[in-house]
């Protein structure tokens, strides 16, 4: 038995409507039951998500106040009235700055960016930064992926006389600012057919209605903000990141180019992963440790030189970003294990002086990731009395939600129902932890707490081909809302299983079922090596892929998690070292099994307690239910083991069966031997033992053990007798079978026990062991009963 670290549900689809989509579509039905679970149950809607001929923007004027923000621009620019882009410092925030700068410079604007310092301004608009424009002389400020919250700083920039137009995607408060404008698809009024834009998105559609059509330049742009910013990847969305990535794989822009160059990254294999895992992460890792200016600056480079420095610059502090965040992350982990242990909180609220407000998201999704808990991760500022925090969530709790009841302690707060931001005074900050367990106590089960893996579908091996991975490749690009497909494979064959990788921490495993194999590669799973036997049914979850090497095309699954759901035997016998079973198995979940108490000072001294069976009663009482059973030793007879283990539920049984020395390899002299030693001691005897054993062992090529065996079978039934080291036989004697000697009788069961328990193969220990878990304790004792 082997547990998973989630629990896994598998997505259940109506078959009508998989059939229907089946049918129209001329699709599979795993395909069909991929789009359903992902909401897209109709004809019309997977057909409108699978092909591009028939998917178009909205019309960007359908967003309120759009028209008003238009031809307020408009003017600006006929009267070359300098503008202000005012971004976030985040991806979102970089490319969204990036779209609109390059729109308006396209229209020929006089226009500038301005991008707040996360370290002295803080998040979201300004009141000094609102002052600082209208010093310069700006006339027109446009806020992208911000500012919804800004319902202060709006007043301000009114009474500086400043028109304010707010381009946002993020959940709107109850007071809207008031302003010349507000651009956004979430409002309460909206009419927008699409809710689920990225700053990005929004900053887009207004480029879109400024320059008279779609901007398809501009979507690369688009796209990495989009797929940064972890919105849903449907609708509009999908649209623009699909786009997008055809225009990233043949960019020309410098900055992008070389970013792609020092990841080593050929433009042609750009995906939603490239965006993800390499371009995000370094624009995102400039405002995190300082001015997010040089993000902005490297997406509008013009010249290739100045892109490469700008782009080794940003990819530095990449480095140095993950460097802080480890470093944090140790100290959050400490803090919550010390001072806030998950057990008392359910909300985990921790901070500390110093910690770096840039990265500390990072470090609160980390802590989500180990504790599966929502968490905010403050940094602590004593002299000015605050604390800023980033906050991520798990399925389940509202944190935009649950933290808008606590706006009274929390000035400046915005986010989503997953992630937000936020900024408190220090007094407030055990207020705060209080009222978030006290609502989590409210809404959350015990069962909330254990993470949650949902599955696409359930597949067999032979399901996992080619064919049906190209065609799951039609949902791509993957993200929020359209993850990789996921699919669970049940009760496989494991036939190789390896550890690889420089340090042995990952595995790869190829499973079977029918004749048909899958190759499985598990990062971070090396740990799992010793605790899966070779003969055992794995259950797998992980994202189908295709492996190409040396022009072979192989389907292969990334695993995510694996399981056995049954007993698992671990073949030991004959092992040398049995130290190394404790560092394997989890320690309060072993019990070491003894038959025979002259063999505990023969094994492993590290072991300080054995459990010692020695008759009927131990054995049967003995609870090793889900527990992982070493057998150190072999039972004197395979009747303790039936009692031990009839009708019980163990995880896994290790057989070591130490045994001194073996009966089943010394010769079971037959009735022939007998005969010839018989007459030899009737012919030649009496005759001294110790003298003879040796030549007659010599002339037969017998072992002494084999004589003495005989010679004690003899003793036992009164043929023979010994005085003085001197054999003979009697005189007088009854006829006796062999059969009749106890010696003979326990060579017989001890050859046999040890042909069945210490030299079967592990696929006949398994099966015996098999029968016996299932066997009454009645019929056990019924067994014992009729051998004894």
């Amino acid at each position: 038995m082997l547990h998973s670290k989630t629990r896994w549900i598998v997505r259940q689809s109506d078959e009508n409507k998989v059939q229907n989509l089946v049918n129209e579509l001329k699709i599979s039905s795993v395909l069909a039951k991929l789009l359903i679970n992902r909401g897209l149950d109709t004809v019309q809607s997977a057909r409108y998500f699978l092909f591009d001929q028939e998917q178009a923007f909205h019309d960007p004027f359908l967003l309120k106040d759009m028209d008003i923000a238009v031809n307020r621009i408009k003017k600006a620019i006929e009267n070359q009235e300098p503008i202000l882009i005012f971004g976030d410092y985040d991806a979102d925030g970089v490319t969204s700055t990036t779209v609109m700068m390059n729109a308006l410079q396209e229209m020929g604007a006089d226009v500038q960016f301005y991008i707040p310092n996360r370290f002295t301004e803080g998040y979201g608009p300004n009141i000094p930064a609102f002052e600082y424009a209208s010093d310069i002389g700006i006339g027109l400020v446009i806020t992208v992926d911000t500012g919804i919250a800004a319902v202060n700083e709006a007043a301000a920039a009114k009474k500086l006389g400043l028109d304010l137009i707010i381009t946002d995607h993020h959940e709107p408060g109850p007071i809207i600012p008031d302003c010349h404008a507000v651009i956004h698809p979430k409002l309460p009024d909206s009419e927008y057919p699409f809710k689920d834009l990225a700053g990005v998105g929004v900053a887009f559609k207004l480029a879109h209605a400024l320059i008279g059509h779609v901007p398809e330049h501009l979507l690369e742009f688009a796209a990495i903000g989009t797929v940064a910013d972890l919105v849903p990847l449907k609708g509009e969305n999908r649209l623009i990141v699909k786009r997008g990535l055809k225009k990233l794989q043949n960019t020309n822009n410098f900055g992008i180019k070389a970013l792609l160059k020092l990841a080593n990254v050929e433009k042609a294999a750009i995906d939603e992963e490239t965006i993800g895992f390499i371009i995000a992460p370094r624009l995102n890792a400039v405002g995190r440790l300082d001015s997010a200016d040089p993000a902005v600056e490297l997406l509008m480079a013009t010249d290739e030189f100045d892109a490469e420095a700008l782009s080794e610059e940003i990819d530095g502090m990449n480095k140095e970003r993950k460097s802080i965040v480890s470093k944090i992350a140790e100290e959050a982990i400490n803090e919550v294990e010390e001072r806030f242990p998950v057990e008392d909180n359910p909300v985990i609220v921790v901070g500390k002086e110093g910690w770096n407000p840039g990265v500390i998201g990072i470090v609160a999704s980390r802590l989500v990731e180990k504790y599966y808990r929502p968490a905010i991760v403050l940094s602590f500022d004593s002299v000015k009395g605050e604390a800023k925090g980033s906050a991520r969530s798990i399925t389940g709790f509202d944190l935009f939600k649950n933290l808008s009841e606590s706006r009274d302690i929390l000035p400046h707060f915005g986010g989503h129902p997953m992630a937000a931001g936020m900024t408190l005074k220090l007094s407030d900050v055990d207020e705060l932890r209080a009222r978030l367990k006290r609502q989590a106590e409210e809404l959350l089960t015990e069962e909330d707490f254990i993470p949650v893996t949902m599955l696409d579908d359930e597949l067999d091996v032979k399901q996992a081909e080619l064919a049906t991975i190209q065609e799951m490749q039609k949902l791509a690009p993957y993200g929020v809302e359209n993850p990789k497909p996921k699919v669970l494979i049940k009760n496989a064959n494991v036939s190789m299983l390896r550890k690889i990788g420089a340090d042995q921490s990952h595995l790869k495993v190829t499973i079977e079922q029918d004749g048909s194999a899958l190759d499985g590669i598990g990062f971070g799973f090396g740990v799992l090596y010793d605790e899966i036997s070779p003969d055992a049914k794995v259950s797998v979850i992980g994202e189908l892929s295709v492996n190409e090497w040396n022009n072979v095309r192989k389907p292969q699954i990334f695993l995510q998690d694996l399981a056995i759901s049954e007993w698992q035997l671990f073949d030991v016998r004959g092992a040398k070292h049995l130290e190394k079973l404790n560092s394997t198995i989890e320690t309060d979940n072993i019990v070491w099994i003894v038959f025979n108490e002259e063999n505990i000072a023969k094994l492993p001294s590290h072991t300080s307690t054995f459990t010692l069976i020695t008759d009927q009663d131990s054995a049967i009482n003995l609870d090793i239910n889900h527990k992982h059973i070493i057998l150190a030793d072999l039972p004197p007879a395979k009747e303790r083991l039936v009692s031990l283990f009839a009708g019980k539920n163990p995880a896994r049984i290790y057989v070591h069966f130490f045994k001194e020395e073996s009966a089943y390899f010394s010769m079971m002299p037959n009735r022939d031997h007998f005969k010839w030693y018989y007459g030899l001691i009737a012919k030649r005897g009496p005759f001294r033992l110790s003298e003879r054993s040796n030549e007659i062992a010599k002339f037969k090529g017998w072992s002494l053990d084999s004589i003495d065996f005989m010679t004690k079978v003899f003793f036992e039934l009164d043929f023979v007798k010994i005085e003085n080291g001197m054999i003979s036989l009697k005189q007088s004697m009854s006829k006796r079978d062999l059969s009749d000697s106890q010696t003979y009788q326990m060579r017989q069961k001890q050859t046999a026990l040890e042909n069945d328990l210490l030299y079967a193969t592990s696929g006949q220990l398994k099966a015996w062991f098999d029968e016996v878990l299932q066997t009454s304790v009645q019929i056990e004792e019924a067994m014992e009963e009729e051998w004894t």
